[in-house]
């Protein structure tokens, strides 16, 4: 019986954009590791990608999947740890709140629930807008200064806290920093 090899993951035939229209860069952060090592490039390519499209698509996996010779199962894996990744459209800016105990404890289930509601939306949905999408994560590293938040947008990630640093953030602080940055 005449059987074909086994592959370490399927290969895929679908256009490959990230390499089709960035080359360069694509070279430029490969050259960065050991040839041996460029599955230390997946963390910089999945950021390329979310530059290019605004989250990361399952087509965006599979091609660095491609480029890195890592599973794309690997790649999604990494996606799907950090809080920075998206793999789904979303506003013009993601606002993320913690709500984890030590945040909870300092208000910030309240805060939030408040601010999602003062704004008419859930986790996970876009304004109508389509300014701000709010999401939960796990911790922004701020547990001491909660309840806060991080925006994401193109130009970073910005930290907002409390104006007074001593007391918590209040919901009429967060909508006014929210609609200051629409001007």
């Amino acid at each position: 019986m005449n059987r074909k090899a086994a592959t370490p993951f399927p290969r895929f035939t679908e256009v490959l954009v990230l390499a089709e229209k960035y080359p360069n860069e694509i070279q430029d952060i490969l050259k960065r590791y050991p040839a041996e090592r460029k599955r230390s490039a997946v963390m910089p390519l999945l950021y390329l990608a979310q530059s290019e499209y605004g989250y990361i698509s399952p087509e965006a996996v599979r091609e660095i999947g491609e480029i890195t010779g890592v599973a794309p199962t690997d790649v999604a894996g990494v996606l799907g740890f950090y809080s920075l990744y998206h793999d789904h459209p979303a506003g013009k800016r993601r606002v993320q709140l913690c709500t984890d105990l030590p945040c909870a404890l300092r208000g910030a289930d309240e805060f939030a629930a408040e601010l999602l509601k003062r704004l008419g939306v859930k986790w996970d949905e876009t304004t109508p807008d389509g300014e701000f999408t709010f999401e939960h994560v796990m911790c922004i590293g701020a547990c001491d200064k909660a309840p806060c938040f991080q925006i994401q947008d193109q130009t970073g990630i910005h930290f907002h806290e409390s104006e007074s640093g001593e007391k918590p953030m209040t919901v009429e602080q967060a909508v006014a920093i929210l609609e200051g940055l629409k001007k």
